[in-house]
């Protein structure tokens, strides 16, 4: 009698953020031999130097935001022993104190990534990794590349992520002009913060900014900032911008940025300088796709040297997959890894549900949160989908009447033939939360009239929702 043992498979991930950490869990909770490679920690730049830690920092000035507006609602301030007396106070940001608990944070959270890995039977590689053909990868474990671990794989999984993007006349000193990864070592807000770049990190960075202290000069080289959301969002985040006293310089294109003495300079493509004590450079992202063998071992590249990928992950080579920022998918860390996901199980043959790009929902992190899912208005409008739009001020919600909220809006966008959901923007604190319901409707075809039927809390910023779908109600 003769025993045969099936091989198990080997899956070899090279980086570990949020597209490599959740191929690696769910490759070895399938029962595979999992190495993970990964050159900073578990978590990857996601974890480590940007979603964890700038959203943390954009927490505290919405909590120091909060303090100020607490006057509108009637809080009063006062010396004990003084008048009572209500005012608008000032509020002291100890930026030394919040970039230590952010950064514990991140580091808290990239632990416990590597100790469910662990737990799970991952075996973890340090190093720099690099393809060796379409089965193998070889890691540099030492600086200078003196020792090397060959991990040969019959699955490989690429979730490099990318980098800020660098322009030569705006070179990043990590001191005066700065990429975002390099905030978090500043002493002090910055007396005056250039930001170059509209796009959603420039925004983020520098409605947080604002609200923490600090000038802000925001460079837009477009008509508007957010030139790629929608419109009537877009608007609403420029005009808080500005009666927050932040100055939004629009269809200016920063030349250079140079230190100059104790601050910097930046030289307008018009001639016009700014000047400020620091400059935040936000103008897009590489892929780290760079000398990874990744040609070599017949993988595709777009132009832009993102990794070319399918709806299941799959690059042009059978065996690789491909996750995350590196990829010409969206870039977002709940794609991230959704895409790991999907990659290991089509390559372990387990059930496959591709996503639809219409259903992924994205946030921006402003104040206020701007949140989409699903189809445009400028898209229905383009005649590309049949579709009607409503669109309901929040200034009608009770629940925002209570808690002092004046800007913001709830968008539904319905199928002009089935009155189906099809898409939908949220322009409010925590839009992040807001959006889900919509998400769902997106994914499960609800119509306005099924939607409506749901019964949200009295009062609530939901009922906006319902409130939108019920007004779209068409009878047939």
């Amino acid at each position: 009698m003769h025993t045969t043992f099936e091989r198990t498979q080997r899956i070899a991930v090279l980086g570990g953020g949020p597209g490599g950490y959740e191929a690696a869990l769910a490759a070895a909770q399938l029962g595979a031999e999992v190495t993970l490679v990964e050159r900073a920690g578990v978590g990857g730049s996601a974890v480590l130097t940007d979603v964890v830690p700038s959203k943390s920092l954009i927490a505290t000035a919405e909590a120091s935001n909060a303090v100020k507006e607490a006057a509108d609602l009637g809080v009063q301030f006062f010396a004990r022993g003084g008048d009572a007396k209500a005012v608008k106070p000032d509020v002291a940001i100890n930026l030394q104190a919040v970039n230590k608990r952010l950064l514990g944070l991140a580091a808290q959270q990239s632990e416990d990534m590597r100790t469910n890995l662990l737990d799970a039977g991952v075996r973890l590689v340090q190093g720099e990794g690099r393809l060796d053909g379409p089965n193998a990868v070889i890691v540099a474990t030492a600086k200078g590349g003196t020792d090397f671990d060959r991990i040969d794989a019959d699955t490989l999984v690429i979730s490099t992520g990318a980098t800020p993007r660098v322009l030569p006349s705006a070179v990043p000193d990590g001191e005066r002009i700065l990429t975002w990864t390099e905030l978090y070592a500043l002493k002090q807000v910055p007396e005056h913060l250039i930001v170059v770049g509209s796009g959603v990190t420039g925004a983020e960075f520098a409605s947080a900014y604002r609200a923490l202290g600090a000038k802000v000069t925001l460079i837009s080289s477009r008509e508007h900032v957010l030139p790629g959301e929608d419109a009537d969002a877009a608007a609403v985040i420029e005009k808080v911008f500005k009666r927050n006293g932040m100055k939004v310089l629009s269809k200016s294109r920063a030349d250079s940025v140079v230190v100059d003495g104790d601050g910097v300079l930046a030289t307008l493509s018009d001639g016009r300088e700014v000047r400020g004590s620091h400059c935040l450079m936000a103008v897009g992202s590489v892929p780290n796709t760079a000398d990874l063998g990744l040609e070599e071992a017949g993988v595709q590249l777009a132009e832009s040297g993102h990794i070319r990928v399918n709806r299941v992950a799959r690059t042009s080579m059978p065996n690789i997959y491909a996750a995350g920022d590196c990829t010409t998918f969206l870039p977002l860390a709940s794609v991230a890894s959704m895409q790991g996901r999907t990659a290991v199980f089509h390559a372990m043959g387990d059930i496959v549900n591709p996503p639809e790009n219409r259903n992924i929902t994205s946030n921006i992190f402003t104040q206020p949160e701007i949140a989409t899912v699903g189809w445009t208005e400028n898209e229905i409008e383009q005649g590309v989908v049949p579709g009607v739009v409503y669109k309901l001020p929040l200034a009608s919600n009770p629940r925002a009447k209570m808690m002092g909220i004046r800007d913001g809006f709830v968008k539904l966008f319905a199928s002009s033939a089935s009155g189906s959901i099809i898409g939908g923007v949220v322009v409010a604190p925590k839009a992040s939360e807001l959006i889900f319901p919509l998400a769902l409707a997106v994914e499960h075809r609800l119509t306005v009239d099924q939607f409506a039927e749901a019964f949200p809390v009295y009062p609530s910023l939901t009922g906006s929702l319902t409130d939108a779908a019920r007004a779209m109600h068409v009878v047939r």
